[in-house]
């Protein structure tokens, strides 16, 4: 019998692990053991969300949430010991590059437990980030790295991290969107707004929420496009914009912060995708939507290099040239592997 160990902290964390955890249904002599560390208090995070989702419950929930980076990491770390110390598995397996995933890391490397670090190899060359930082010190103490694509696999060469560690298995974010397509849910209030066609944006990344100029720039930019910009946004977020004085321009209609399932709606149902968030740059590609990035760098280089996406940054009319120059791309699936890559993993692992 093998025990697994899987330490998540935020709530797309326990979407792809949710792949990961589906698949194990095969295999009897595997054991998984959920940690959810509570670094990201998300009050969506019900019974109902698991029972939804088709997403097993953590056995262990901490309170380590609200904190500085230092503090949450530093606890989650003493915590997580803990559970090990009780547990004994034979493998911690960690995901992407919250504190949680360095603290899961950690607390393993120093009992001598094996670690597994799904989505490995990814870098902005941004180190002011600390998800960059998550991400590197994480890879260095993994065992088995797995990672989406060819070119994480060099960032991890470069970094002199032996190849035998590196597992090219695809992109794990695929499986969850191949899952869940079918049971995408359009928003309630969706007919409400009276719009045939739309263009998404999300908005979240403190950088651009948190700064007067680059919130201006991008709202500046949408207004400027003319398109019809459906833009779910947190009343945080909201409140900045009243808080600066700024305008909500009438092509842009603001709507409450949307579940899951319901973000798969819009974006499969979007003419194309204008984002801030790794996340959903990849889930643009596996809907086969163009996207617009609000960044200056992205952790997936190959969908800038294929055409599929563009950088501009929060520049305003950079935002309005592409929106009004969009030319329909054949989009070619693949680039992350097949859709299988919970299997992979396991059966590596096995």
């Amino acid at each position: 019998m093998m025990k697994i160990i899987t330490v998540l902290g935020a709530r797309p964390q326990f979407i792809k692990a949710a792949a990961f955890s589906r698949e194990l249904i095969n295999y009897p002599e595997i054991e998984e053991i959920i940690v959810h560390t509570g670094q990201h208090y998300d009050q969506n995070m019900s019974d109902v969300f698991f029972e939804e989702m088709n997403i097993p419950y953590p056995k262990y929930k901490l309170q380590t949430g609200g904190k500085t980076h230092g503090a949450m990491t530093g606890q989650q770390l003493e915590q997580i010991e803990k559970i090990l110390l009780d547990e004994s598995p034979d493998l911690v397996l960690v995901y992407g590059d919250t504190n949680s995933t360095l603290a899961g890391a950690l607390a393993a490397v120093k009992l001598h437990i094996p670690i597994a670090h799904v989505e490995s190899g990814l870098r902005s060359f941004n180190r002011k980030m600390p998800e960059e930082i998550n991400r590197i010190l994480t890879d260095q103490i993994s065992d088995y790295l797995f990672v989406p694509s060819e070119s994480a696999k060099q960032n991890l060469l470069k970094e002199g991290i032996s190849e035998h560690k590196i597992h090219v298995v695809g992109d794990i974010m695929y499986d969850v969107s191949l899952f869940y397509q079918d049971k995408a849910v359009k928003p309630k209030w969706f007919d409400s707004i009276n719009l045939d066609n739309f263009v998404l944006c999300t908005i979240h990344r403190a950088e651009n929420t948190d700064n007067i100029s680059k919130l201006s720039s991008i709202l500046n930019g949408l207004e400027l496009s003319k398109k019809n910009i459906v833009l779910p946004l947190h009343p945080r977020t909201v409140g900045k914009i009243k808080q600066y004085g700024l305008n909500i321009p009438q092509n842009i209609k603001i709507v409450e912060p949307v579940g899951y399932l319901e973000m798969v709606w819009l974006e499969m149902n979007s003419d194309f995708i204008i984002t801030d968030s790794g996340g959903v740059q990849k889930e643009a590609y596996f809907h086969q939507k163009y996207c617009i990035t609000l960044r200056e760098e992205t952790e997936w280089v190959e969908l800038v290099e294929l055409g599929f996406n563009s950088l501009v940054g929060t520049n305003s009319q950079k935002i309005f040239s592409i929106c009004n120059n969009l030319v329909n791309k054949t989009f070619t699936l693949g680039i992350y592997g097949n859709g299988h890559t919970s299997n992979s993993i396991i059966n590596i692992l096995s």
